[in-house]
């Protein structure tokens, strides 16, 4: 099995442990892209969601929220969505397996470089890795529409929201890449406004 199988299939059996009817329902599933310790070497995947409950809250509390915001900014997100309910990638700690097949796959790549390594090297390889596994991610979510295991575990399309809580402004630009566009278009709808 490679890194890529491992992370579609666990996603996929992830996706089918929400609880569809969860708090007014489900709106989005969440991805939060980051690195154990902030190291490209370690990436990993939140999976998470969001819904219509935690937003009728939010808007309730504070009736001069950004209707927006409170939907789509992950500042808003309950944990849930935030922290995500699964953790997949290389992270010893909550996923091995993906920890060891992204290891194995990363030198056989000629990725993979130790803290001692020339700065250059170690800025070359981490730009490689963290892009890869961004476009794994995006992919990762677009097979998720194509293969229909959204519509199977939760019962309707929903958009994937796609983001790194380091790089803001690139989660528009994953989110549009991993949904079809009418999935997204009210996500996408404040790069119109702007």
């Amino acid at each position: 099995m490679t890194f890529r199988q491992h992370m579609r299939a666990a996603v996929a059996r992830v996706l089918a442990e929400f609880p569809p009817d969860a708090d007014g329902g489900i709106y989005a599933v969440t991805f939060r892209i980051d690195a154990v310790d902030q190291d490209p070497r370690f990436p990993h995947l939140a999976v998470g969601y969001v819904t219509e409950g935690e937003v009728a809250r939010q808007l309730a509390v504070s009736a001069a929220a950004d209707p927006w915001e409170v939907r789509w900014s992950y500042a808003y997100f309950p944990p849930s969505g935030l922290e995500g309910v699964r953790v997949l990638g290389h992270d010893e700690e909550h996923d091995p397996r993906g920890a060891e097949l992204h290891r194995a796959e990363s030198e056989a790549a000629g990725l993979w470089y130790e803290d001692d390594a020339p700065e250059e090297v170690r800025d070359e390889c981490a730009a490689r890795l963290d892009g890869a596994f961004r476009a794994l991610c995006v992919d990762v979510a677009a097979e998720l529409h194509a293969d229909g295991d959204l519509v199977r575990a939760l019962g309707r399309p929903l958009p994937v929201i796609l983001y790194d809580m380091f790089d803001p402004e690139e989660m528009f630009a994953l989110s549009g890449a991993a949904n079809p566009p009418e999935l997204v278009a009210d996500f996408l709808s404040v790069l119109v406004e702007s």
